[in-house]
């Protein structure tokens, strides 16, 4: 019986070591985001969130990766970014037209991304360390958010309303994970006015980055990012290179079109100081 039970036992543990990083990968709509109201004019304040990115974002850093400084936020600033989500929560976004919409998620994701992580432990090594049940890691499932009566996770800010709502692939450089391989956190807040010309920005940013795109020993090697979502970047893999050389360097862009695979990699280590 003991030995049975054993069994059992390590049978539960191999499955529970083998649960994929993101339970979620797929773009599945929550049809009830999909609405706007393409004249309207609200605009949202995020000078609460930019005032917590100007004290604690250091996009200097010498590596490339914007280093956010999570041990070193007050607790004023802490209930501040805390008072900046629920106040994004008071808003019925489907009321936004779209510029404006895509900033709101995008600042309310990164935001809340910061906010877990400070809330709950600092000094962790990896995001991954947050869980949203006792068998997922990380925090991306977890229904934490409430807008407009809906309560909503990361996993569906992301995979439920952005992915499948705006079909925009340059959405995964702007959408921060909290570790050293994200895309960087932008040092500015998103506005309807300026969400295009940083999507742009990000995207270079990311695909000129070694994290994002290098090649060693004759070997392509891209962010995990493409692999995950490789069906936002087309059915191809020559489509993913497509996408890659609008926006590399043209001597990069030369080499990589030689290739017809990849390997991926992605560091999990959080992207602080």
């Amino acid at each position: 019986m003991l030995r049975a039970v054993a069994v059992v036992l390590l049978t539960v543990c191999a499955s529970i070591i083998v649960v994929p990083v993101f339970a979620q990968t797929d773009a599945q709509l929550i049809s009830f985001w999909n609405d706007r109201e393409a004249g309207s004019k609200i605009a949202v304040n995020h000078s609460q969130w930019q005032l917590i990115l100007d004290r604690y974002l250091d996009d200097q850093h010498p590596s490339g990766i914007n280093r956010f400084n999570y041990a070193a936020v007050t607790d004023a600033d802490q209930q501040s970014l805390n008072a900046y989500i629920s106040f994004l929560q008071t808003y019925e976004p489907r009321q936004f037209n779209a510029e404006e919409q895509m900033a709101y998620w995008i600042n309310l994701y990164n935001a809340a991304t910061v906010l877990l992580i400070v809330a709950e432990d600092s000094s962790i090594g990896s995001i991954r360390e947050l869980r949203s049940g006792i068998f997922t890691p990380g925090p991306w499932r977890r229904k934490f958010i409430k807008i407009s009566g809906q309560e909503l996770s990361l996993d569906d800010v992301e995979h439920g309303i952005l992915r499948p709502i705006w079909k925009d692939n340059r959405v995964h450089y702007v959408l921060n994970c909290a570790s050293l391989s994200c895309p960087n956190l932008p040092k500015t807040a998103f506005t309807g006015q300026n969400v295009e010309a940083l999507l742009e920005l990000a995207a270079i940013e990311y695909i000129n980055h070694p994290r994002g795109v290098r090649i060693e020993g004759g070997r392509l090697f891209l962010s995990s990012i493409y692999d995950w979502y490789r069906q936002d970047f087309g059915s191809e893999f020559a489509d993913l290179i497509a996408h890659l050389v609008k926006y590399i360097e043209p001597e990069m862009a030369v080499n990589i079109q030689k290739f017809n695979r990849a390997e991926y990699s992605y560091d999990w280590a959080l992207n602080r100081p």
